[in-house]
């Protein structure tokens, strides 16, 4: 049972998992680029994730490609740093993330807003002191006031770059609420222009990441190679051993979260067939010890006209029975776990789907029967080999 609900379980799990990962690139957006400082391989993680500090992205990077019309398919493109932040208003303090960026960042993210309006470009370039506020940030900080943010002037400090009393800025718009997406909650940040972002939060003069929305899917991989050619030309690249940044697809990292996901799913599910393993050696035990306490018994059948076959017959199908119903309950077990998993992931936040496959449930029962079957061929042998002159006397 415990053997036939672990493999349901874990495999329920995985596609849950698949299901959770293709939602968020869905939200993200599959006809979006990301690029990023640094040369790496493409089916890897980018240098940043290591803590790697590479300066070669620049804001002149981010107006080219968005000037220079050599990358017709561009929708959008919008330039962008991030961090982590404390949120003070009045006495109430929220530690939370920020994004600075540019006034093309609606239109990359799919963002709206709940209330006001987001900055335009010459707030932006004129690095206005103004904020938007996620949805979770904003309820944390104003929920149970009675005071509408906009308007309403908070100060920002960066752990990496603090200033003393913090920077004040003053509350333009709120996003409506966006969700999870990678596993982060989209709306526990806050979005400023990226001047304040670069120069007072951060203290750095470099970007970490531009942003290319393509306006069809279908124009993708041209469009990669539009920007490739662009950032060759701006930074005198002639060689591949002088990239000095990637460009990523969200189609591809999908692809490499799958192979990732399907790995990880494969090694659980082993794991917990293991399990199945275990049971097989419990019922191996239960029908020995049957053999023994039913000697009496067998000597009886065989002295009456039994023959070996039916004898091995008989304990072969109490083994099959055993974990025919081992696996019955299993798969009940397997099924309700499932669902409170997938209602405990539904009640965090995450778009969790709630899959047990057909497939799965002939699998582990498949494998328990099997199981079965083969730890009580032993004891069915046994049996079928007692002498009936000695097990009627067997005490």
């Amino acid at each position: 049972m415990i053997g036939v609900a672990g493999v349901i379980i874990i495999i329920a799990l995985g596609a849950g998992a698949q299901a959770l990962v293709l939602g968020q690139v869905t939200k993200l957006g599959s006809d979006l680029l990301s690029i990023q400082p640094g040369k790496s391989n493409e089916k890897g993680p980018p240098a940043q994730m290591f803590g790697i500090v590479i300066t070669t992205l620049t804001n002149d990077d981010a107006e080219a490609l968005r000037n220079n019309g050599q990358i017709p398919h561009a929708a959008a493109i919008n330039a962008n740093v991030s961090g982590s932040a404390s949120i003070t208003w009045r006495n109430k303090t929220v530690d939370t993330n920020f994004t600075a960026t540019d006034s093309y960042y609606p239109q990359v993210v799919n963002i709206t807003m709940s209330s006001g309006i987001f900055f335009n470009a010459q707030e932006d370039q004129g690095s206005a002191s103004v904020i938007v506020l996620g949805s979770t940030v904003a309820k944390e900080l104003f929920d149970g006031t009675g005071v509408d943010p906009l308007g309403q002037v908070i100060k920002i400090k960066s752990s990496l770059n603090p200033t003393a009393g913090g920077i004040p800025l003053r509350v333009i718009g709120v996003t409506a609420s966006r969700g999870t997406s990678f596993f982060q909650d989209q709306d526990d940040q806050v979005i400023l222009p990226l001047a304040i972002g670069q120069q007072q939060l951060l203290g750095i003069h470099y970007l970490r990441t531009i942003n290319v929305k393509v306006d069809s899917s279908s124009n993708i991989d041209q469009t990669i190679s539009d920007i490739k050619t662009v950032m060759n030309q701006r930074h005198h690249i002639r060689t591949l051993d002088e990239v000095d940044y990637t460009v990523r697809n969200m189609a591809s990292a999908i692809d490499m979260l799958s192979t990732i996901t399907n790995a990880l799913r494969l090694f659980l599910t082993a794991m917990a067939a293991i399990s199945l393993v275990v049971g097989g050696i419990g019922i191996l035990n239960i029908m020995m010890a049957t053999v023994g306490e039913r000697t009496r018994e067998i000597g009886l059948r065989k002295a009456v006209g039994a023959t070996n076959k039916s004898i091995l017959k008989q304990f072969l199908l109490e083994a099959g029975i055993l974990t025919t119903l081992g696996g019955i309950f299993g798969i009940i077990v397997g099924t309700i776990a499932s669902y409170g998993i997938y209602l405990l992931m539904l009640h965090l936040g995450y778009d969790w789907a709630f899959v047990v496959s057909f497939i799965s449930i002939v699998l582990a029962v498949g494998v328990s029967i099997l199981t079965g079957v083969i730890f009580g061929l032993y004891p069915a042998f046994k049996a079928a080999k007692l002498d009936p002159i000695e097990a009627l006397r067997y005490e």
